[in-house]
């Protein structure tokens, strides 16, 4: 996995758990929705990039 690749995943999942934080604040369901789903999907991206790795060793 590239460094560019694990920062973007990375960030993703952050903004998803600043998105989630954010809805909760405000009590917004869509923003906790989406925020869930980014750092859901930055989280399984970087499982998989893992998964990848081990086996290419």
């Amino acid at each position: 996995m590239s460094v560019g690749q694990t920062i973007k995943h990375k960030t993703q999942e952050f903004k998803g758990r600043i998105t989630e934080r954010v809805g909760r604040t405000t009590r917004n369901k869509r923003l906790q929705r989406e925020g869930r789903t980014d750092r859901v999907s930055g989280n399984l991206k970087q499982a998989a990039s893992k998964v990848k790795h081990a086996f290419r060793r």
